[in-house]
């Protein structure tokens, strides 16, 4: 992995965080707030899992086990 595609994944996850504070929020007014968590839990699980993945990969980068080109 790039340095460039490991930014860019950071963004993308924290992108995925504001989007569902959006959703949750918007859909409140519509919806019960049940049905609001049930739309964004979703988005945040993904961004959850992305997060993990890039935190996994930073320790192999500081350990020299893998490095990010």
């Amino acid at each position: 992995m790039d340095r460039s595609r490991f930014v860019t994944l950071a963004l993308a996850s924290f992108g995925l965080i504001f989007l569902s504070f959006i959703i949750r929020g918007t859909t409140r007014i519509f919806l019960p707030y049940s049905i609001s968590l049930a739309l964004a839990a979703p988005i945040v699980l993904l961004a959850f899992g992305l997060m993990c993945y890039l935190f996994i990969w930073g320790l192999l980068d500081i350990t020299g086990i893998r490095s990010i080109d």
